[in-house]
């Protein structure tokens, strides 16, 4: 988006969502945001687990969302569409 516009929303879908889970929000996040995601033509969806440590990097692929990797623990990754750069998982856990 090259400017801001002067609204109190924006009307055009991000090209990236990424969902931190938590138990009470975890099944809200699966089973009702991915489907206004995927209506909604974002092309790729980071879930963030806290508690399983994990990210899950789904793209979409037609009318469904394909899980692309999943990565764990303390793992140095390159998740798309932001695979330019090294992401380092275990400063997301550290307390």
């Amino acid at each position: 988006m090259p400017e801001l516009p002067d609204a109190a929303f924006l009307t055009i879908p991000p090209d990236w969502v990424c969902e931190v889970l938590s138990p009470s929000t975890q099944q809200l996040d699966r089973s009702k945001k991915l489907p206004i995601y995927r209506r909604e033509q974002v092309a790729h969806v980071w879930l963030v687990d806290p508690s399983a440590k994990t990210l899950e990097v789904l793209r979409l692929d037609g009318d469904s969302y394909r899980l692309i990797v999943t990565y764990a623990d303390d793992e140095r990754c390159r998740a798309e569409p932001f695979d330019a750069i090294e992401l380092e998982l275990g400063a997301l856990w550290q307390r």
